[in-house]
Order: structure tokens, then C-alpha cells, then sequence
């Protein structure tokens, strides 16, 4: 399932005291890198580029917010309350939405309903005119956008429930909860709806199958188990958003591995060790992985092995790729927009934007144009050839 591949923000936070222990996120994705930028490598170009249209939908601030596709419209959110969509051509708006308060978290979107998240623990569902349609009440802010799959809504809290809810009217079916480890991953991921089950990586390093009828678990497999003598050396956190094809499923944990496991069962079908605070993508044969190190590898998605590395990245905050045709495609801190070969990770282009970091991975419009949408605001439609 392609859909936004979501992506986690490292804002390392003390769950059950609800204190900061770092200020990750503003030197990955904000104005201080964790480490010096590498300089823009020289290139010769074997793509071509170009911003097709453009908006603003005002500053994500200090969330991230994932713009969405449905048919052909691309909708996207701002942390001031803003949700527009734009025709996915021409960036014509084709809706406009005060959502009369603060968003976190932001947009989902299918055929008419769009969603979106506060801080409040709220969700807040429209209609493709703007109109207010429900609102939710869930345990804890919302970071991550929604999933909607037909009549159900899976929404997850920053306390680590998910919740079931019904697309008609925004009550709840049934809710999963589990325990978590004391130290954890500030997460804007959410959760994958694919066939009747949903798959959410979690703290501590599990990846989770629940029925989306019950909310019951189906399997609870290891990413990665946690290691080292402090709590801080022991977080392996599942980040960003498992990845899921037809008999696999594959996730990556920060300080873990990347592992695949079978759909039906969750028996590990291949892991190697790795660490990621972006996430993933994958597509028919690779796995593409944004490492904590910056650098972008490609792994074989049969088995594992390694297909090739790009490491000239280091310290630009990069976000988890999106494998676009023959591109893996990602940005980074400063609004810059990168094409990998799919074939051996070489860059094929680059393209600027508003020089403000893209946090959300970029999301595919059509087999030519991809969208990314900035910290402050910026939409962009990027077409390639």
C-alpha cells in the first residue's frame, strides 16, 4: 500500500513523565542539523525536473504534516487550522477549509471525507466541500494522519492507542492498547489498512497485525529487540510506516534492524541490522531505507542483501524515500528535492523548493509528478523526465 509513507519526527520524549530529553527534531528537520550539512554534490543530470505548480497552506510549525491524494485531488493541512485541495494538474484549489482550530496532525483523505488531527486529541472530519462533518475525542494528541479504509477510520494517539472508528460518524468500534517502554520516539507515524488487517509499529520495537473488524491481534512479531545498559541505548523504536505488499510486510526500528515478515503470520522472513529515524519505502524489488546516518540503501526486498548505498547526504536531514518508477525520490532540510537512480542510488537530478526542510516523505501524484509540501508551508508539485 502506497498512500503517504509516513514519516517519524525524533523528538525524544520521557512518556510517562511527559518531559523532553532532546531536541532531535529541530536538528534533523529545523534550522540545526545534527551534524554539518554535507555540501550539494556536482552533478550531470540524467532527469529533468520541474515544479508544475505551487501553493501554501501555512506553517507545519513545530508537527509534521503528510499531504494526501484521492482521485485527483491532493489535500494538505497547516498547524493554523488551514486544509485546501488542489486539483492534482493544474493546482487549481478546489477546496478551502478553516477548521476553527490549531491542527497537529494532518490530512487523510478519501472520496469525500477528509480528516485531520489536534493537539487536543481531536479528530475532525469534512466533507470535499469543507463542510464539518464529526469530531472524535481520542485519549491523547494526534501526530499521525488518519488511515480510512471503506466505512472505518483508524486513528492512532500520541499515547500509543489505536482507535477504530466509524467513517460515518466518527464512534468508536473497539481500541487497542498496549504497554509501552518508559523512553520513546516522539512518532508522527500512524498505521497501514491493508485487507482487513492494520499494521502499526511500535515502541520497544514491535510490529503489530490487528483485525480491522475487532481491533483484536492477529500476530505481534520483533523488529528489533533493545539493547544496552541505559534507557537511552535500550530505545528501538518501529519509525515511519511498515511497508505492505502481498505476502510481506516490512518495517525499520532506530537503533534496531530492518526486518520483512509474512502477512498471514508474522514469521520473519529476512531482518539485517540497521537504524532509521525517517522510515521506509519499498517497491517490487527493493527495500529503500533513510538510515539515522542520512545516507539511503537500498536493500533486495526478497532477501535482504545489499543493492547499493548513497552516503553524500550526510547530516541534510533526509526524509524516508518514496520509490517513484525508475526513482527513489527524497528531500531534505533545506527544501531540496533529490532523484536516486532506482538502479544504483547515483543522483539523476535535484530541484529547490522554499528552502525549508521537507519532514513528510514525498508522495507520489502520478507516474510523471510526485508532491512534497515544506515546514513552512510550501506545496509543490514536481514533474520528471
Amino acid at each position: 500500500m502506497k498512500g503517504a509513507r509516513a514519516f517519524a519526527a525524533v523528538v525524544l520524549v520521557l512518556l510517562a513523565a511527559c518531559s523532553s530529553v532532546g531536541d532531535v527534531y529541530d536538528r534533523w528537520f529545523g534550522s540545526r542539523p545534527a551534524a554539518k550539512p554535507a555540501p550539494l554534490v556536482a552533478l550531470t543530470p540524467t532527469a529533468q525536473p520541474r515544479i508544475a505548480w505551487q501553493a501554501n497552506i501555512g506553517a507545519a510549525e513545530r508537527n509534521i504534516f503528510f499531504p494526501a491524494v484521492t482521485g485527483n485531488v491532493v489535500y494538505a493541512a497547516g498547524a493554523s487550522g488551514q486544509i485546501a485541495g488542489f486539483d492534482i494538474k493544474s493546482g487549481k484549489q478546489t477546496t478551502r477549509v478553516n477548521a476553527g482550530q490549531r491542527l497537529s496532525a494532518g490530512v487523510a483523505a478519501s472520496g469525500s471525507l477528509v480528516l485531520a488531527g489536534t493537539g487536543k486529541g481531536e479528530v475532525l472530519a469534512f466533507d470535499a466541500s469543507g463542510k464539518p462533518l464529526w469530531k472524535a475525542q481520542l485519549s491523547g494528541e494526534v501526530l499521525a494522519p488518519p488511515a480510512i479504509d471503506g466505512t472505518l477510520v483508524v486513528v492512532r494517539a500520541g499515547d500509543g492507542r489505536v482507535y477504530g472508528l466509524e467513517a460515518l460518524d466518527g464512534k468508536r468500534r473497539w481500541v487497542y492498547q498496549r504497554s509501552t517502554p518508559a523512553l520513546s520516539l516522539r512518532s508522527y507515524s500512524g498505521v497501514v489498512v491493508e485487507r482487513g488487517a492494520i499494521f502499526a509499529g511500535f515502541p520497544g520495537g514491535r510490529l503489530v497485525a490487528l483485525s480491522a473488524a475487532t481491533g483484536n491481534v492477529g500476530w505481534d512479531s520483533v523488529v528489533a529487540l533493545p539493547r544496552g545498559t541505559t534507557e537511552l541505548e535500550r530505545v528501538a523504536d518501529v519509525m515511519g510506516l511498515p511497508v505492505v505488499d502481498a505476502d510481506r510486510v516490512c518495517a525499520v526500528a532506530y537503533q534496531g534492524r530492518v526486518s520483512c515478515f509474512d502477512t498471514q503470520t508474522g514469521t520473519t522472513i529476512w531482518a539485517r541490522d540497521m537504524s532509521s529515524v525517517a522510515g521506509m519505502d519499498a517497491d517490487h524489488r527493493g527495500a529503500y531505507i533513510t538510515d539515522d546516518k542520512n545516507a539511503v540503501v537500498a536493500l533486495d526486498k526478497a532477501n535482504g542483501g545489499s543493492l547499493w548505498k548513497q552516503d553524500k547526504l550526510s547530516g541534510r536531514g533526509v526524509s524516508a524515500p518514496l520509490a517513484f518508477g525508475r526513482f527513489v525520490v527524497v528531500g531534505d532540510f533545506q527544501g531540496y528535492v533529490h532523484f536516486l537512480s532506482r538502479e544504483d542510488g547515483a543522483f539523476a537530478a535535484r530541484i529547490a523548493t522554499d528552502g525549508s526542510a521537507i519532514g513528510a516523505p514525498p508522495v507520489a501524484l502520478d507516474n510523471e509528478s510526485v508532491l512534497v509540501q515544506t515546514r513552512n508551508g510550501g506545496v509543490f508539485a514536481i514533474s520528471v523526465q
